[in-house]
Protein backbone atom coordinates (compact mmCIF):
# COMPACT_ATOMS: atom_id res chain seq x y z
CA UNK A 1 0.00 0.00 0.00
CA UNK A 2 2.08 2.43 -1.07
CA UNK A 3 2.70 5.37 -4.07
CA UNK A 4 5.81 5.47 -6.29
CA UNK A 5 6.64 8.68 -8.83
CA UNK A 6 9.21 9.22 -10.64
CA UNK A 7 10.41 12.24 -13.81
CA UNK A 8 12.94 11.96 -16.08
CA UNK A 9 14.87 15.01 -17.15
CA UNK A 10 13.15 18.15 -16.05
CA UNK A 11 14.77 21.20 -14.69
CA UNK A 12 12.13 21.09 -11.64
CA UNK A 13 12.28 17.56 -11.10
CA UNK A 14 11.82 17.93 -7.17
CA UNK A 15 8.64 20.01 -7.31
CA UNK A 16 7.36 18.26 -10.25
CA UNK A 17 7.41 14.81 -8.06
CA UNK A 18 5.93 16.71 -5.09
CA UNK A 19 2.90 17.32 -6.94
CA UNK A 20 2.89 13.58 -7.71
CA UNK A 21 3.01 12.50 -4.56
CA UNK A 22 0.41 15.04 -3.22
CA UNK A 23 -2.06 13.42 -6.05
CA UNK A 24 -0.80 9.65 -4.60
CA UNK A 25 -1.02 10.89 -0.66
CA UNK A 26 -3.82 8.44 -0.28
CA UNK A 27 -1.48 5.19 -1.08
CA UNK A 28 0.40 5.81 1.91
CA UNK A 29 0.75 8.21 4.83
CA UNK A 30 2.84 7.06 7.23
CA UNK A 31 6.07 8.48 5.45
CA UNK A 32 7.16 10.29 2.04
CA UNK A 33 9.93 10.95 0.15
CA UNK A 34 12.11 12.44 -2.48
CA UNK A 35 15.62 11.37 -3.96
CA UNK A 36 16.96 13.25 -6.89
CA UNK A 37 20.23 12.94 -8.40
CA UNK A 38 22.23 14.98 -10.12
CA UNK A 39 25.65 14.41 -11.66
CA UNK A 40 27.82 12.25 -9.27
CA UNK A 41 25.28 13.80 -6.42
CA UNK A 42 22.60 12.54 -4.43
CA UNK A 43 20.38 14.47 -2.62
CA UNK A 44 17.45 12.73 -0.48
CA UNK A 45 15.09 14.28 2.18
CA UNK A 46 11.94 11.22 3.93
CA UNK A 47 10.60 11.67 6.70
CA UNK A 48 7.47 10.69 8.83
CA UNK A 49 4.07 12.29 7.57
CA UNK A 50 2.11 13.40 5.02
CA UNK A 51 3.46 14.55 2.34
CA UNK A 52 2.52 18.76 2.88
CA UNK A 53 4.09 18.71 6.53
CA UNK A 54 7.50 16.85 4.93
CA UNK A 55 8.34 18.93 2.33
CA UNK A 56 8.90 22.80 2.97
CA UNK A 57 10.04 25.45 0.39
CA UNK A 58 13.52 25.31 1.67
CA UNK A 59 13.50 21.06 1.34
CA UNK A 60 12.29 20.97 -1.94
CA UNK A 61 15.07 23.93 -3.11
CA UNK A 62 17.76 21.40 -2.17
CA UNK A 63 16.87 18.68 -3.56
CA UNK A 64 18.74 19.48 -6.86
CA UNK A 65 18.78 17.34 -10.20
CA UNK A 66 16.76 16.78 -13.74
CA UNK A 67 15.95 13.37 -12.10
CA UNK A 68 13.61 12.51 -9.49
CA UNK A 69 11.55 9.44 -8.24
CA UNK A 70 9.34 9.90 -4.41
CA UNK A 71 7.53 7.53 -2.49
CA UNK A 72 4.70 8.02 0.36
CA UNK A 73 4.61 4.48 2.47
CA UNK A 74 1.86 2.69 4.19
CA UNK A 75 3.70 -0.28 5.77
CA UNK A 76 3.14 -4.10 4.91
CA UNK A 77 6.67 -5.19 5.45
CA UNK A 78 8.48 -4.05 7.87
CA UNK A 79 7.85 -1.43 10.57
CA UNK A 80 6.23 1.66 10.68
CA UNK A 81 9.96 3.45 11.22
CA UNK A 82 11.88 6.71 9.57
CA UNK A 83 14.09 3.77 8.47
CA UNK A 84 12.29 2.27 6.48
CA UNK A 85 10.47 5.05 4.51
CA UNK A 86 11.98 5.85 1.00
CA UNK A 87 13.90 5.80 -1.41
CA UNK A 88 16.42 3.47 -0.53
CA UNK A 89 18.96 5.45 -1.57
CA UNK A 90 22.69 4.02 -1.90
CA UNK A 91 26.28 4.56 -3.15
CA UNK A 92 28.39 1.30 -4.27
CA UNK A 93 31.17 0.45 -6.97
CA UNK A 94 28.75 1.77 -10.04
CA UNK A 95 27.42 4.86 -8.44
CA UNK A 96 24.14 6.00 -6.97
CA UNK A 97 21.06 4.46 -7.17
CA UNK A 98 17.87 5.56 -5.38
CA UNK A 99 14.80 2.83 -5.56
CA UNK A 100 10.93 2.98 -4.60
CA UNK A 101 8.82 -0.23 -4.36
CA UNK A 102 4.98 -1.16 -4.25
CA UNK A 103 4.27 -4.12 -3.00
CA UNK A 104 5.44 -6.97 -1.38
CA UNK A 105 8.24 -9.72 -1.89
CA UNK A 106 6.44 -13.01 -0.49
CA UNK A 107 10.18 -14.68 -0.48
CA UNK A 108 12.01 -11.50 1.27
CA UNK A 109 12.73 -13.07 4.20
CA UNK A 110 14.96 -16.47 2.86
CA UNK A 111 16.56 -14.46 0.39
CA UNK A 112 17.39 -11.99 3.34
CA UNK A 113 18.54 -14.15 5.62
CA UNK A 114 20.64 -16.09 2.66
CA UNK A 115 22.48 -12.52 2.53
CA UNK A 116 23.13 -12.07 5.71
CA UNK A 117 24.77 -15.46 6.18
CA UNK A 118 27.10 -14.66 3.58
CA UNK A 119 27.75 -10.95 4.92
CA UNK A 120 25.05 -8.65 3.77
CA UNK A 121 24.29 -6.04 6.71
CA UNK A 122 21.04 -4.61 6.32
CA UNK A 123 19.95 -1.18 7.48
CA UNK A 124 16.02 -1.02 7.15
CA UNK A 125 13.34 -4.46 7.87
CA UNK A 126 11.93 -3.54 4.75
CA UNK A 127 11.67 -6.41 2.00
CA UNK A 128 12.71 -3.98 -0.75
CA UNK A 129 15.99 -3.67 0.45
CA UNK A 130 16.84 -7.24 -0.44
CA UNK A 131 16.64 -5.87 -4.14
CA UNK A 132 19.47 -3.83 -3.80
CA UNK A 133 21.80 -6.24 -1.75
CA UNK A 134 20.87 -8.72 -4.73
CA UNK A 135 21.60 -5.57 -7.24
CA UNK A 136 25.22 -5.18 -5.41
CA UNK A 137 25.94 -8.62 -5.38
CA UNK A 138 25.69 -9.34 -9.00
CA UNK A 139 28.13 -10.10 -11.39
CA UNK A 140 26.43 -8.35 -14.39
CA UNK A 141 27.66 -5.46 -15.90
CA UNK A 142 25.40 -3.16 -16.67
CA UNK A 143 22.72 -1.52 -13.76
CA UNK A 144 19.56 -2.58 -16.23
CA UNK A 145 21.04 -6.51 -16.17
CA UNK A 146 21.90 -6.33 -12.68
CA UNK A 147 18.40 -4.92 -11.82
CA UNK A 148 16.63 -8.12 -14.04
CA UNK A 149 18.82 -10.42 -12.37
CA UNK A 150 17.45 -9.71 -8.84
CA UNK A 151 14.35 -9.57 -9.85
CA UNK A 152 14.51 -13.44 -10.97
CA UNK A 153 15.42 -14.02 -7.32
CA UNK A 154 12.78 -12.23 -5.79
CA UNK A 155 8.87 -13.56 -5.79
CA UNK A 156 5.69 -11.22 -5.17
CA UNK A 157 4.39 -8.11 -6.02
CA UNK A 158 6.25 -5.43 -6.95
CA UNK A 159 6.11 -2.43 -8.90
CA UNK A 160 9.16 -0.20 -8.64
CA UNK A 161 11.15 2.73 -9.95
CA UNK A 162 15.19 2.77 -10.11
CA UNK A 163 16.78 5.67 -10.56
CA UNK A 164 20.61 6.10 -11.66
CA UNK A 165 22.67 9.14 -12.65
CA UNK A 166 21.31 9.25 -16.21
CA UNK A 167 18.57 6.70 -16.40
CA UNK A 168 14.78 6.27 -14.88
CA UNK A 169 13.81 2.36 -14.89
CA UNK A 170 10.30 1.18 -13.93
CA UNK A 171 9.69 -2.61 -13.69
CA UNK A 172 6.32 -4.43 -12.96
CA UNK A 173 6.17 -8.30 -11.79
CA UNK A 174 5.19 -10.69 -14.24
CA UNK A 175 1.57 -10.95 -12.68
CA UNK A 176 1.24 -7.17 -12.89
CA UNK A 177 -0.50 -7.02 -9.46
CA UNK A 178 0.36 -3.53 -8.51
CA UNK A 179 -0.53 -1.04 -11.07
CA UNK A 180 2.04 1.16 -12.63
CA UNK A 181 1.66 3.69 -15.54
CA UNK A 182 3.72 6.03 -17.78
CA UNK A 183 3.29 9.29 -18.82
CA UNK A 184 4.87 12.41 -20.52
CA UNK A 185 5.40 15.84 -19.63
CA UNK A 186 6.41 17.46 -22.98
CA UNK A 187 9.82 17.11 -23.03
CA UNK A 188 9.99 14.80 -19.97
CA UNK A 189 8.94 11.28 -18.90
CA UNK A 190 6.84 10.27 -15.84
CA UNK A 191 6.17 7.49 -14.09
CA UNK A 192 3.41 6.98 -11.33
CA UNK A 193 1.44 4.49 -9.54
CA UNK A 194 -2.00 6.15 -10.21
CA UNK A 195 -2.86 7.96 -13.69
CA UNK A 196 -4.54 10.73 -11.31
CA UNK A 197 -0.99 12.04 -10.79
CA UNK A 198 -0.51 12.98 -14.04
CA UNK A 199 -3.78 14.80 -14.05
CA UNK A 200 -2.10 17.39 -11.61
CA UNK A 201 0.93 17.69 -13.19
CA UNK A 202 -0.84 18.31 -16.68
CA UNK A 203 0.99 15.39 -18.10
CA UNK A 204 -0.23 13.01 -20.93
CA UNK A 205 -0.99 9.74 -19.93
CA UNK A 206 0.36 7.56 -22.30
CA UNK A 207 -0.05 3.78 -21.38
CA UNK A 208 -0.22 1.69 -18.32
CA UNK A 209 3.23 -0.38 -17.92
CA UNK A 210 2.59 -4.18 -18.70
CA UNK A 211 3.15 -6.81 -16.39
CA UNK A 212 6.40 -7.95 -16.75
CA UNK A 213 8.21 -5.27 -18.57
CA UNK A 214 11.11 -3.11 -17.50
CA UNK A 215 11.31 -0.16 -19.12
CA UNK A 216 14.39 2.08 -19.29
CA UNK A 217 14.26 5.71 -20.05
CA UNK A 218 17.79 7.59 -20.70
CA UNK A 219 18.91 9.79 -23.35
CA UNK A 220 18.56 7.21 -26.11
CA UNK A 221 14.30 7.46 -25.14
CA UNK A 222 12.63 4.18 -24.54
CA UNK A 223 13.45 1.31 -24.29
CA UNK A 224 11.11 -1.62 -23.24
CA UNK A 225 12.29 -5.31 -21.81
CA UNK A 226 10.45 -8.65 -21.28
CA UNK A 227 13.09 -10.83 -19.66
CA UNK A 228 10.63 -12.73 -17.48
CA UNK A 229 8.46 -15.76 -18.23
CA UNK A 230 4.49 -14.58 -19.11
CA UNK A 231 2.18 -15.33 -16.71
CA UNK A 232 -1.72 -14.91 -16.18
CA UNK A 233 -2.10 -11.56 -15.06
CA UNK A 234 -3.57 -11.20 -11.71
CA UNK A 235 -4.60 -7.61 -10.96
CA UNK A 236 -5.36 -6.85 -7.79
CA UNK A 237 -9.48 -6.46 -7.69
CA UNK A 238 -8.97 -4.29 -4.30
CA UNK A 239 -7.23 -1.54 -6.19
CA UNK A 240 -11.02 -1.33 -7.72
CA UNK A 241 -12.91 -1.56 -4.78
CA UNK A 242 -11.05 0.79 -2.32
CA UNK A 243 -7.52 1.51 -2.77
CA UNK A 244 -7.14 3.72 -5.90
CA UNK A 245 -8.41 6.89 -6.57
CA UNK A 246 -11.98 6.59 -8.29
CA UNK A 247 -10.55 9.39 -11.31
CA UNK A 248 -7.55 6.64 -12.34
CA UNK A 249 -7.47 5.08 -14.83
CA UNK A 250 -6.13 1.23 -14.14
CA UNK A 251 -5.71 -1.89 -15.53
CA UNK A 252 -7.52 -0.75 -18.97
CA UNK A 253 -10.61 1.02 -16.66
CA UNK A 254 -11.61 3.98 -14.42
CA UNK A 255 -11.70 3.01 -11.35
CA UNK A 256 -15.06 5.14 -10.55
CA UNK A 257 -16.90 3.50 -13.25
CA UNK A 258 -16.01 -0.03 -11.86
CA UNK A 259 -17.65 1.01 -8.44
CA UNK A 260 -20.39 2.16 -10.02
CA UNK A 261 -21.04 -1.38 -11.66
CA UNK A 262 -20.13 -2.97 -8.42
CA UNK A 263 -23.45 -0.99 -7.33
CA UNK A 264 -25.47 -1.77 -10.12
CA UNK A 265 -25.01 -5.82 -9.43
CA UNK A 266 -25.84 -5.36 -6.07
CA UNK A 267 -29.04 -4.02 -6.60
CA UNK A 268 -29.50 -6.24 -9.35
CA UNK A 269 -30.20 -8.99 -6.64
CA UNK A 270 -31.93 -6.91 -4.08
CA UNK A 271 -35.65 -6.51 -3.65
CA UNK A 272 -35.44 -3.90 -0.45
CA UNK A 273 -38.14 -1.02 0.25
CA UNK A 274 -36.01 2.24 1.34
CA UNK A 275 -36.18 6.13 1.23
CA UNK A 276 -32.59 6.22 -0.06
CA UNK A 277 -29.26 4.83 -0.79
CA UNK A 278 -26.70 6.65 1.47
CA UNK A 279 -22.65 5.80 1.47
CA UNK A 280 -19.90 5.47 3.60
CA UNK A 281 -17.71 7.84 1.90
CA UNK A 282 -15.33 8.15 0.25
CA UNK A 283 -14.63 4.48 -1.38
CA UNK A 284 -18.60 3.55 -0.93
CA UNK A 285 -19.72 6.56 -3.10
CA UNK A 286 -19.52 5.20 -6.67
CA UNK A 287 -20.86 1.63 -5.43
CA UNK A 288 -24.12 3.81 -3.90
CA UNK A 289 -24.18 5.64 -6.72
CA UNK A 290 -24.57 2.51 -8.97
CA UNK A 291 -26.95 0.64 -6.52
CA UNK A 292 -29.33 3.60 -6.47
CA UNK A 293 -29.28 4.19 -10.29
CA UNK A 294 -30.17 0.30 -11.06
CA UNK A 295 -32.94 0.11 -7.65
CA UNK A 296 -34.35 4.03 -8.69
CA UNK A 297 -33.91 4.33 -4.92
CA UNK A 298 -33.08 8.25 -4.36
CA UNK A 299 -29.12 8.79 -3.74
CA UNK A 300 -28.18 11.08 -0.81
CA UNK A 301 -25.34 12.10 1.29
CA UNK A 302 -26.56 10.97 4.59
CA UNK A 303 -23.15 10.69 5.90
CA UNK A 304 -20.34 13.37 5.82
CA UNK A 305 -16.82 12.39 6.20
CA UNK A 306 -14.00 14.80 8.06
CA UNK A 307 -11.52 14.65 6.16
CA UNK A 308 -8.79 16.08 8.56
CA UNK A 309 -8.76 13.30 10.85
CA UNK A 310 -5.14 10.95 10.29
CA UNK A 311 -4.83 7.43 10.34
CA UNK A 312 -4.73 7.18 14.11
CA UNK A 313 -6.43 9.06 17.08
CA UNK A 314 -5.12 9.16 20.54
CA UNK A 315 -7.63 8.76 23.02
CA UNK A 316 -6.92 10.22 26.00
CA UNK A 317 -9.60 8.27 28.35
CA UNK A 318 -11.57 4.83 28.16
CA UNK A 319 -14.52 6.20 28.73
CA UNK A 320 -14.76 8.65 25.77
CA UNK A 321 -13.38 6.24 23.24
CA UNK A 322 -17.27 6.21 21.87
CA UNK A 323 -17.23 9.17 20.12
CA UNK A 324 -13.57 7.90 17.62
CA UNK A 325 -15.99 6.65 14.78
CA UNK A 326 -17.42 10.36 15.14
CA UNK A 327 -14.53 11.84 14.23
CA UNK A 328 -14.76 10.63 10.59
CA UNK A 329 -17.99 10.25 10.06
CA UNK A 330 -21.30 12.11 11.12
CA UNK A 331 -24.90 11.31 10.02
CA UNK A 332 -27.29 14.38 8.50
CA UNK A 333 -29.51 13.92 11.35
CA UNK A 334 -32.88 15.18 10.01
CA UNK A 335 -32.01 13.56 6.68
CA UNK A 336 -32.04 10.31 8.53
CA UNK A 337 -34.12 10.58 10.82
CA UNK A 338 -37.40 8.15 10.47
CA UNK A 339 -35.83 6.75 7.03
CA UNK A 340 -35.53 3.07 5.54
CA UNK A 341 -31.79 3.82 4.82
CA UNK A 342 -29.75 1.26 2.15
CA UNK A 343 -26.14 1.97 3.44
CA UNK A 344 -23.41 0.85 0.98
CA UNK A 345 -19.41 0.44 1.90
CA UNK A 346 -16.74 -0.88 0.07
CA UNK A 347 -15.70 -3.63 2.09
CA UNK A 348 -15.95 -5.54 5.50
CA UNK A 349 -12.69 -6.00 7.67
CA UNK A 350 -13.39 -6.62 11.57
CA UNK A 351 -16.76 -4.68 11.33
CA UNK A 352 -16.28 -2.78 14.27
CA UNK A 353 -16.69 0.54 12.19
CA UNK A 354 -19.67 -0.78 10.72
CA UNK A 355 -21.56 -1.81 13.88
CA UNK A 356 -20.59 2.05 15.28
CA UNK A 357 -21.70 3.70 12.33
CA UNK A 358 -25.31 1.30 12.67
CA UNK A 359 -25.47 2.69 15.87
CA UNK A 360 -24.98 6.06 15.30
CA UNK A 361 -27.63 6.48 12.53
CA UNK A 362 -29.93 4.68 14.84
CA UNK A 363 -29.46 7.37 17.96
CA UNK A 364 -29.88 9.81 15.20
CA UNK A 365 -33.41 8.23 14.22
CA UNK A 366 -33.23 5.64 11.28
CA UNK A 367 -36.06 3.50 11.28
CA UNK A 368 -34.21 0.49 9.39
CA UNK A 369 -31.15 0.28 7.70
CA UNK A 370 -30.26 -2.15 4.92
CA UNK A 371 -26.15 -2.49 4.87
CA UNK A 372 -25.06 -3.31 1.43
CA UNK A 373 -21.25 -4.04 0.73
CA UNK A 374 -19.47 -3.50 -2.77
CA UNK A 375 -17.18 -6.97 -2.44
CA UNK A 376 -17.59 -10.12 -1.63
CA UNK A 377 -16.59 -11.36 2.22
CA UNK A 378 -13.02 -10.43 2.77
CA UNK A 379 -11.79 -13.87 4.30
CA UNK A 380 -8.04 -14.19 3.45
CA UNK A 381 -5.26 -11.75 4.50
CA UNK A 382 -3.36 -10.60 1.66
CA UNK A 383 0.34 -11.12 0.73
CA UNK A 384 0.74 -8.89 -2.23
CA UNK A 385 0.88 -5.49 -0.95
CA UNK A 386 -2.68 -4.65 0.35
CA UNK A 387 -2.61 -4.36 4.87
CA UNK A 388 -4.94 -6.66 5.64
CA UNK A 389 -5.47 -8.21 9.26
CA UNK A 390 -4.62 -11.57 10.13
CA UNK A 391 -7.34 -13.71 9.35
CA UNK A 392 -8.56 -14.48 12.74
CA UNK A 393 -9.20 -10.78 13.04
CA UNK A 394 -11.72 -10.92 9.54
CA UNK A 395 -14.82 -11.63 11.06
CA UNK A 396 -16.05 -13.19 7.57
CA UNK A 397 -13.28 -16.05 8.22
CA UNK A 398 -15.12 -17.36 11.30
CA UNK A 399 -18.92 -15.68 11.10
CA UNK A 400 -21.76 -16.27 9.06
CA UNK A 401 -23.51 -13.32 7.23
CA UNK A 402 -26.51 -13.86 9.42
CA UNK A 403 -23.83 -13.87 12.47
CA UNK A 404 -22.11 -10.95 11.06
CA UNK A 405 -25.62 -8.93 10.62
CA UNK A 406 -26.76 -9.59 14.24
CA UNK A 407 -23.24 -8.33 15.70
CA UNK A 408 -23.43 -5.45 13.56
CA UNK A 409 -27.28 -4.80 14.24
CA UNK A 410 -28.55 -4.13 11.24
CA UNK A 411 -31.91 -5.16 9.37
CA UNK A 412 -30.00 -6.91 6.80
CA UNK A 413 -26.86 -7.65 5.28
CA UNK A 414 -25.88 -8.59 1.72
CA UNK A 415 -22.28 -8.75 -0.04
CA UNK A 416 -21.50 -8.74 -3.68
CA UNK A 417 -20.67 -12.63 -4.92
CA UNK A 418 -17.81 -13.56 -6.40
CA UNK A 419 -19.57 -14.33 -9.31
CA UNK A 420 -21.44 -11.01 -9.49
CA UNK A 421 -18.23 -9.07 -8.92
CA UNK A 422 -16.82 -10.94 -12.09
CA UNK A 423 -19.83 -9.86 -14.37
CA UNK A 424 -19.39 -6.07 -13.26
CA UNK A 425 -16.03 -5.80 -14.50
CA UNK A 426 -17.07 -6.33 -18.74
CA UNK A 427 -14.41 -8.21 -20.32
CA UNK A 428 -11.72 -10.86 -19.24
CA UNK A 429 -11.44 -11.41 -15.30
CA UNK A 430 -7.79 -11.46 -15.11
CA UNK A 431 -7.71 -10.37 -11.46
CA UNK A 432 -6.17 -11.56 -8.07
CA UNK A 433 -9.15 -12.45 -5.63
CA UNK A 434 -7.18 -14.38 -2.95
CA UNK A 435 -8.68 -12.43 0.05
CA UNK A 436 -12.25 -13.54 -0.92
CA UNK A 437 -11.24 -16.66 -2.16
CA UNK A 438 -7.92 -17.74 -0.73
CA UNK A 439 -6.75 -18.78 -3.98
CA UNK A 440 -3.06 -17.24 -3.57
CA UNK A 441 -1.17 -17.96 -7.16
CA UNK A 442 1.77 -17.30 -5.86
CA UNK A 443 3.21 -20.37 -3.64
CA UNK A 444 4.54 -19.34 -0.04
CA UNK A 445 7.46 -20.61 1.82
CA UNK A 446 6.61 -23.89 3.95
CA UNK A 447 8.10 -21.48 6.73
CA UNK A 448 5.99 -18.66 6.28
CA UNK A 449 2.57 -18.48 8.84
CA UNK A 450 -0.63 -18.03 6.39
CA UNK A 451 -2.27 -16.81 9.43
CA UNK A 452 -0.07 -13.45 9.35
CA UNK A 453 -0.01 -10.56 7.33
CA UNK A 454 3.07 -9.16 8.42
CA UNK A 455 6.26 -10.60 6.12
CA UNK A 456 8.51 -9.33 8.46
CA UNK A 457 8.76 -9.47 12.06
CA UNK A 458 10.34 -6.30 14.02
CA UNK A 459 13.66 -7.80 15.16
CA UNK A 460 16.02 -7.62 11.81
Amino acid sequence: MCGIFGIYSHKDAANITYLGLYALQHRGQESAGIACLDGDSAHFHKQMGLVSDVFTADVLKALKGILAVGHVRYSTAGSSDLKNSQPIVVEYMKGYLALVHNGNLTNARIVRDELRDSGSIFQTTTDTEVIVHLMARSREKTTIDRLIAALHIVEGSYSLILLTQNELIAARDPYGIRPLCLGRLRDSYVISSESCAFDLIEAEFLREIEPGEVLVISERGLQSLFPFKRMTRKHCIFEYIYFARPDSFMFGRTVYTIRKAFGRELAKRDSIDADMVIPIPDSGIGAAIGYSQASGIPFELGLIRNHYVGRTFIEPEPSIRHFGVKLKHNAIHDLVKGKRLVVIDDSIVRATTSRKIISMLRYYGAKEIHFRVSSPPTKYPCFYGIDTPTRKQLIASSHTVDEIKSYMKCDSLRYLTVEDMKNAIEGDYTFCDACFTGDYFIPFPKSMDMEQMELFSNDY
